[in-house]
């Protein structure tokens, strides 16, 4: 009976983790990534295990999160025509591969240097929501080709593996420097998200199997209770924040969305640095 007791607090932090990833997913336009990994950081000591595999656990289990945000998100999007999936089709396997090749590094590199690309990777982000300078500019007619196409799709891939993060923000920028509209390019982007968590989850999945000092509830890296719970509630709660958004001055949202990124990306280097628990 103990035991059991133990676990509610636990499950109740996750599902209101999984209401207020969700929200913001809906009202900053985004997979959830950037809100998720942190929460799952703060969350994740009260399931147990390792501090220092935190980092990996929740990176997996961000990406297992965004498949089930993903697929709702192109499947809407989709009803409106909106989804180019040519550009998904062909850019897939370059993105699968960028991905593997984020894993890879991933196994070979201790928790807090993860937290540490984290931070900083969700600091370079935030320059694109604070200091918009790309927005409405364009380099080209159509989307890159060969091996500029290679390039680009195994980076977004495996710096989106690395971080636990669909890769939306980054897609969008492309697509929109290649003169996609804005509603075109977020709408295929959202099924580029399911592109990259799919083998990203299945990934750290393998590179976790057996790991010791893993949380309860572990499959791998993928914590199973953690992504059911984010998963049930962000459901709920993402049409409400697309709600909000909608009525809303989009350019103050993503300069407070910058700010949110600035100070996450902060406390995880503080973090990495300091070997500490986020909270």
């Amino acid at each position: 009976m103990g035991g059991t007791i133990g676990y509610v607090w636990p499950i109740i932090a996750l599902l209101t983790a999984g209401l207020l990833a969700g929200f913001a997913a809906g009202l900053f336009g985004i997979g959830g990534g950037f809100v998720v990994v942190p929460a799952l950081i703060a969350t994740l000591p009260l399931l147990g295990g390792d501090a220092s595999e935190l980092a990996h656990v929740a990176i997996a289990t961000s990406l297992a999160t965004i498949i089930i945000t993903s697929l709702r998100s192109v499947f809407a999007h989709a009803r409106r025509g909106a989804v180019d999936f040519e550009t998904i089709k062909v850019w897939s396997p370059w993105i699968v591969m960028g991905v593997g090749i984020g894993i890879v590094i991933a196994a070979r590199i201790p928790g807090t240097v993860l937290a540490l690309i984290f931070g900083v990777g969700v600091i370079i982000m935030a320059m694109h929501f604070l200091f918009p300078f790309l927005s409405g500019k364009t380099v080209g007619d159509q989307m890159p080709r060969g091996g500029l196409r290679v390039a680009i799709a195994g980076s977004v891939g495996a710096f989106s593996a690395m971080l636990g993060i669909g890769g939306g923000t980054i897609v969008t920028i492309v697509m929109t420097l290649c003169g996609r509209t804005i509603h075109n390019a977020i709408a295929t982007a959202a099924g580029f998200g399911c592109v990259i968590a799919i083998p990203g989850m299945i990934g750290f999945m393998i590179i976790g199997w057996g790991q010791p000092g893993l949380p309860f509830g572990s499959l791998g890296y993928v914590n199973i209770p953690a992504a059911i719970a984010i998963s049930s509630t962000s459901i709920i709660t993402a049409p409400l924040g697309v709600a909000v958004a909608h009525r809303l001055d989009q350019a103050i949202l993503k300069r407070v969305f910058g700010i949110y990124l600035i100070f996450v990306g902060i406390l995880m280097i503080r973090n990495a640095l300091s070997l500490q628990p986020l909270i």
